[in-house]
């Protein structure tokens, strides 16, 4: 393998505003079995839709091929997403081979439908810890976000197992829509403080086009924060590291903390580290880019690994993405890539 020098390589990591490449998030599935509101809609996305047919889909050893590049550009932490990348099969022999890579954090993003039964073999092959997507406590409020008629019980199971297994710490991550489940911040808030697990809140994002996001149907972080503090008194906390997503805030009277997820309200472009490779293998540089680049063309037309680092570090030099920093300056509304097929 013909490796890029170390300077090749430190330049190439680092894009045209100086943020650094940390890390990388690929979507292994565009499939899912549930149609929520907010990323999957029902209404575009039913019985007749057409997923990607599977010799489409990055094998796995392509998938551990680009990975070990990127750590080569300096990525330290994996993020698996979809789609439901449980329902990718075989899932666990992938995280296996990922989990070979050396000083690799690996990580996972799943809506617990299949939690309680892939807990412990998934933590077997090497998964370190998961974040569970939970929209609300209430089984109606939940059932009608994900329009599926899952119910809560099954995803709080899943949580229970993976905490048993050592998918730890645990994230829960929920997605506050107005109008839908901001009733359900308190309850939530004051459930997972319970069983000590970081439960994360999310502004409702344009991403995509399908699912009708209006800026009225956004719940502030500011917002989100005020009604909890006022029960449950919060300070902020510093960040775990440059560049996490999620604004920190602690409980001023005892243990826990929150997260705040504020890309609409306040951008964080300007740290922003992650790359994004979706089921095909193209890559993107930002969750709310319009097109990609394409990686499976260099794997599967024979590509040396130093053809593709001079690839992926091209595209990240090239990079100037800060969509949510300039929002409000569109003019007209941008053909977004689906949050189900680049992974959140």
């Amino acid at each position: 393998m013909t490796l890029m020098p170390s300077a090749a390589l430190n330049a190439a990591s680092r894009d045209r505003l100086g943020r650094p490449l940390r890390d990388l998030r690929i979507s292994v599935t565009d499939r899912c079995n549930f149609r929520c509101v907010y990323c999957m809609p029902k209404e575009k996305f039913g019985a007749d839709h057409q997923f990607l047919e599977r010799k489409a889909l990055l094998s796995f050893e392509e998938i551990t091929r680009l990975a070990r590049l990127f750590t080569q550009l300096g990525i330290e932490k994996i993020r698996l997403t979809g789609g439901e990348p449980l329902v990718r099969r075989g899932i666990e022999q992938l995280i296996g081979m990922l989990a070979s890579i050396p000083g690799l954090d690996l990580t996972l993003t799943t809506n617990g439908s299949l939690l309680a039964r892939k807990a412990t073999v998934l933590r077997a092959a090497g998964l370190k810890r998961v974040t569970v997507s939970l929209d609300s406590l209430d089984d109606a409020v939940f059932k009608a976000m994900n329009d599926v008629d899952f119910p809560v019980a099954k995803v709080i199971e899943g949580i229970d197992a993976a905490a048993a297994a050592g998918l730890t710490p645990i994230k829960v991550n929920m997605v506050v829509k107005r109008g839908v489940n901001e009733h359900s911040i308190l309850p939530m808030a004051k459930f997972f403080r319970e069983r000590g697990h970081i439960l994360r809140f999310i502004e409702y994002m344009d991403v995509g086009v399908t699912n009708g996001w209006r800026m009225d149907d956004v719940v502030s972080a500011r917002e989100i924060v005020d009604i909890v503090s006022r029960e449950m008194p919060l300070e902020p906390a510093d960040p775990n590291y440059t560049g996490e997503v999620a604004e920190r805030w602690r409980y001023s009277d005892g243990p826990g903390e929150i997260g705040v997820i504020a890309s609409v309200t306040q951008a964080f472009c300007r740290d922003c580290t992650r790359a994004r490779i979706s089921t095909e293998g193209q890559l993107y540089t930002c969750l709310f880019a319009t097109s990609g680049h394409d990686l499976r063309a260099l794997l599967r037309g024979g590509a040396s690994d130093e053809a593709i680092l001079a690839r992926i570090g091209g595209v990240w030099g090239a990079r100037d993405d800060r969509y949510s920093e300039i929002r409000g300056q569109q003019t007209q509304p941008l053909k977004k890539i689906e949050m189900s097929y680049i992974g959140g």
